[in-house]
């Protein structure tokens, strides 16, 4: 079990202008769940957390075969949210608080796990029948000290009641899973203050993205080639782009080729983390005390369908 304190804040912070670019960060490639295939940026040797986010997988993409597709079976968390949103696949989420739904392109959930929950994530009938790609993100956000043991909730939010936009020029889509962006504000409602857009760039197209000065802030390459920050910094798919904190907005552009990526900004919680497996809380009695609960059954279980 690890214990992990928050990031010293840097005083005083840069308000305005652009952030900079810290460093360039490649995913490695690692089996999740079942058996499956993801990309994770961190937490790994080096980078452990970007406070109040803990863990970004990448899954995929990858092409499956018939019978190929696998998930992540029943398995609890007390502490934290998941946020998973999908690009390709199709995939069946069930928690122990009795929430089904399906999740097909496009769309995203929001699972606070809190006090504690039971939950699955299985690729649909369809998909392991008949195989096709797989692509999508799971995050996970740390909940504030005072969250941490709330009643657990649901958010499940389709394509189509996601905000998208367009830029002026249209040469920039974005979909606003969290926060705000190209003047569209997200339907997700977060328990501390995010940002989290999936843009698209043309060729040659630029983004300034308004960020608070406070939050910590990354992007994540998905597809393309595109630039960072004053500097330029290059990145790859599979890169992670962490800003340095400070400043009150972050700036790339494509280059000759279309460019796809994420863009995650959130509030620090500067407190301390205890994590293991599953669980993350802000000391070691606490994670004692979640896997006590969960072997004694009190995160219940997951009901049958009806």
């Amino acid at each position: 079990m690890g214990q992990h304190l928050p990031r010293e804040p840097e005083a005083p912070l840069r308000t305005e202008g652009p952030r900079e670019v810290e460093r360039v960060v490649p995913a490695i490639r690692t089996l999740e769940g079942a058996g499956f295939l993801v990309h994770r940026p961190f937490p790994k040797h080096g980078l452990m957390l970007i406070d109040p986010f803990l863990l970004l997988d990448e899954m995929g993409p990858i092409d499956l075969a018939p019978g190929e597709a696998q998930g992540a079976p029943d398995h609890p968390h007390r502490g934290f949210e998941t946020v998973t949103y999908l690009l390709s696949g199709e995939f069946q989420h069930e928690d122990s608080q009795g929430h089904r739904a399906t999740l097909a392109p496009g769309d995203v959930q929001w699972m606070t796990a809190g006090d504690g929950v039971i939950h699955s994530e299985m690729p649909s009938p369809a998909l392991q029948q008949s195989g096709g790609r797989v692509h999508g993100f799971q995050l996970w956000v740390n909940l504030p000290r005072q969250d941490k043991r709330m009643h657990p909730r649901y958010q499940d939010k389709k394509a189509a009641q996601l905000p998208t936009a367009r830029s002026a020029d249209g040469k920039v889509w974005a979909r606003v899973l969290a926060g705000e962006a190209l003047g569209q504000k997200a339907a997700i409602d977060t328990r501390t203050p995010i940002t989290y857009v999936h843009f698209k760039l043309e060729p040659h197209a630029r983004v300034t993205q308004p960020i608070d000065p406070a939050h910590n802030v990354f992007a994540y390459v998905v597809d393309g080639s595109a630039s960072y920050g004053p500097t330029h910094t290059q990145a790859r798919p599979h890169d992670l782009v962490l800003f340095k904190r400070g400043g009150s907005e972050v700036t790339f552009e494509s280059g000759d080729a279309p460019a796809e990526l994420l863009l995650i900004g959130g509030q620090p919680l500067n407190e301390p983390v205890a994590r293991h497996g599953p669980f993350v809380m802000n000391t070691q009695e606490e994670l004692h005390q979640a896997f006590d609960d969960f072997h004694a059954g009190r995160f219940g279980q997951i009901p049958p369908e009806h």
